[in-house]
């Protein structure tokens, strides 16, 4: 028996004996985006763990007065939703936010059930999904260093050529899962998050081919709110590592321009992939490949928007200089 197969037959047997500690709910963020509600729904309600499961459905309120009716629908469709052990909805009665509602949710449930799988509104979801994140958390729910399952990858260049899943230090926020021993490790407060990694001289380490120590820094400053930089750091701080598959099981169909976080755009593109990813890694250690192939793709197409407007002004002062 694979390493899979017994992780899976240990959720099996956990799902029979009403052994709910050993089983993740599922936990799914939405706000006013109802067709990409739908879209998320429907791809879960096709994975094999899903009558399983317990769903957990938070709804954030409108923050301003024309998200109001798109806000109403999405509750009315959440009411419909079937094809699950329970379906468990939870309607904000005041806007909270993305990180202050993925916070919340993400820290009740763990601490109720021990772990969780997490997804918000714009991610389709591959068949394969639940049974991957099932087993993931079995297998390493005993390994403090292994913090975070993800189900996303970028669409790294090579994917062929990485393991099938690997460790690295990044996080990702598109499909995860992890378990109430990691999550009490989660440090919301940016500027001392920002301190530590300055004082142990870490940034190079933990920008990783991205500017997210600028970030972690806005978030310090209130520029911006995010929850996934603060739980990177925390990971990172921690020496934790997140498990990554070579080939996404998730997509995430938000960035049409329709979210309040994400613009327009079709860099994170990926194919989902239906074979279930394994072996898992048997050493608790960072992939070099893994880790290369990540900051190879954030070098190349997902530069911040300050090394963004560094580079127009590059180009503009070279035209200039060019000028008779």
């Amino acid at each position: 028996m694979s390493g899979t197969d017994w992780a899976l037959s240990k959720v099996n047997s956990a799902i029979q004996n009403k052994n709910t500690n050993e089983v993740a709910p599922i936990a799914l963020f939405v706000y006013n985006r109802p067709w990409h509600t739908r879209q998320t729904i429907e791809s879960l309600q096709k994975n094999e763990f899903s009558a399983e499961s317990d769903l957990f459905i938070f709804s954030d309120a409108a923050q301003k007065p024309e998200a109001v009716a798109a806000v109403c629908e999405v509750r009315e469709y959440i009411k419909t939703i079937g094809g699950f052990k329970s379906v468990n909805i939870v309607e904000r009665g005041e806007n909270l936010g993305l990180a202050n509602s993925i916070i919340g949710g993400v820290s009740s449930l763990c601490e109720e059930y021990g772990r969780v799988i997490v997804l918000e509104d714009d991610l389709v979801v591959s068949p394969v999904f639940l049974a991957y994140m099932h087993a993931a958390l079995e297998k390493y729910s005993d390994e403090p260093r292994v913090m975070q399952i993800s189900g996303n990858m970028f669409p790294v260049l090579h994917p062929e050529a990485l393991p099938r899943t690997f460790f690295c230090r990044v996080t990702t926020s598109w499909g995860w899962a992890t378990w109430d021993r990691a999550w009490r490790k989660f440090e919301p407060d940016a500027k001392k998050l920002a301190d530590m990694i300055t004082t142990q001289k870490l940034r190079k380490d933990f920008d990783s081919g991205y500017d997210y120590f600028q970030i972690l820094t806005m978030q310090g400053r209130g520029e911006i709110d995010s929850w996934a930089i603060r739980w990177y750091a925390s990971v990172f701080l921690s020496g934790g590592f997140c498990l990554h598959p070579s080939l996404s099981l998730v997509s995430n169909i938000g960035h049409d321009g329709s979210g309040v976080h994400c613009i327009g755009s079709s860099k994170y593109r990926v194919s989902l992939s239906s074979t279930m990813p394994e072996p898992f890694p048997q050493i608790i250690e960072e992939s070099p490949q893994g880790q290369q192939a990540l900051e190879n793709f954030f070098r190349a197409t997902c530069q911040s928007p300050w090394r963004r407007l560094l580079g127009r002004v590059k180009n503009v002062l070279q035209y200039i200089v060019k000028l008779p």
